[in-house]
């Protein structure tokens, strides 16, 4: 039977200079990675061209001791796949030509496959940085942005629920933006499609 060691342990142990850290890493990791990258790509070589571009970069990263350990060193591995894979479908857009014998159809971008695949996977990751945000913030504001954003709930709703005055379920919401505004810039975040 194989024990399984802990991530951060790995990671430690690699930073220190143990290679098989990175190679027990990689093989238990690995095909999670790659299906997840196949799955938004639906290409074997594109696949691994991302999966093997991932891991330099967590080389680099780990390397050069910017990694931050959080225990959270799947989801990170994955974000740096996302990003890479956002990062081929804007360089491979597939704009379609002008042809002079037909007329040109905006229909025909906006039906493009690949363009819609890359929009869709902006607004994944744009609902998972917000999803990520929200839970950062105090229990009462997290409260009041998901029943009114969320479950599109009226201030007056709100507040009879909550056994607050709805001027308290405005403030509440107000902070609760302002908190997220303020993530979202010292953590550089871009929210935009």
């Amino acid at each position: 039977m194989e024990v399984q060691i802990d991530d951060s342990i790995l990671v430690r142990d690699y930073i220190q200079g143990d290679e098989k850290a990175l190679e027990l890493l990689l093989k238990k990791h690995n095909q999670r990675i790659l299906s997840f990258i196949y799955s938004k790509v639906r290409d074997r070589d594109i696949a691994e061209d991302i999966f093997q571009d991932t891991f330099i970069k967590v080389i680099r990263t780990l390397k050069k001791g910017s990694y931050s350990e959080e225990g959270k060193f799947l989801p990170w591995v994955m974000r740096i796949a996302h990003n890479l894979i956002i990062d081929h479908f804007r360089r491979n857009k597939k704009m379609p030509k002008y042809q002079g014998n037909k007329e040109f159809d905006i229909f025909s971008i906006l039906s493009d496959g690949e363009l819609n695949a890359e929009r869709r996977l902006i607004k994944e990751q744009i609902e998972a940085d917000i999803t990520v945000l929200v839970d950062q913030l105090p229990e009462d504001q997290k409260e009041v942005l998901t029943m009114r954003i969320y479950k599109d709930m009226s201030f007056k709703e709100i507040a009879d629920i909550t056994g607050v005055s709805i001027n308290t379920a405005l403030g509440r919401m107000r902070y609760a933006l302002i908190n997220i505004r303020k993530m979202v810039e010292q953590n550089n975040i871009v929210l935009t499609n």
